[in-house]
């Protein structure tokens, strides 16, 4: 039997997920893209990096901590929102819909993100970058979000 609807093609798929890629394919202008903007890289302190852009204004783009720190507020929300399991999103490996090259899973980095989560507080307050990254995490998933 072949697809005969847009709904044929996203069942069974999670609703997080279709949200997402529907949002991808509708838009193609980003706030946060990688490729206008100025990115440092810096391997030595991935974890204060990475906890940083949970505490304070970041003005700088820092690779890979703030893909940790995406990955971990996607997480978040979407656990309580779609009441999905933490962990199984941060090892997902389309959590961020495949636009961050420098996302790693949870389960590729264990070592990482523990240390990272044992320096935040949940739920995460909307302070340092959070804010941010919620907007677009709003925009993304706001049609999936209203049928909650």
């Amino acid at each position: 039997m072949g697809v005969t609807d847009i709904k044929d093609y996203w069942i069974g798929m999670k609703k997080w997920r279709t949200a997402s890629q529907v949002y991808h394919l509708l838009n193609r202008e980003y706030s946060d893209d990688l490729n206008k903007m100025d990115v440092t890289w810096s391997e030595e302190n991935i974890v204060r990096d990475a906890v940083l852009h949970f505490n304070e204004y970041v003005d700088e783009t820092i690779r890979p901590a703030k893909s940790y720190f995406v990955a971990i507020c996607y997480a978040h929300w979407l656990s309580e929102d779609f009441n999905e399991d933490f962990f199984e999103l941060l090892n997902d490996k389309y959590l961020l819909a495949e636009n961050d090259p420098h996302f790693i899973q949870y389960n590729l980095d264990i070592d990482t993100y523990d240390q990272i989560l044992k320096n935040i507080e949940f739920p995460l307050e909307m302070i340092g970058m959070v804010p941010d990254v919620r907007k677009y995490y709003e925009d993304e998933f706001k049609l999936a979000l209203k049928t909650l």
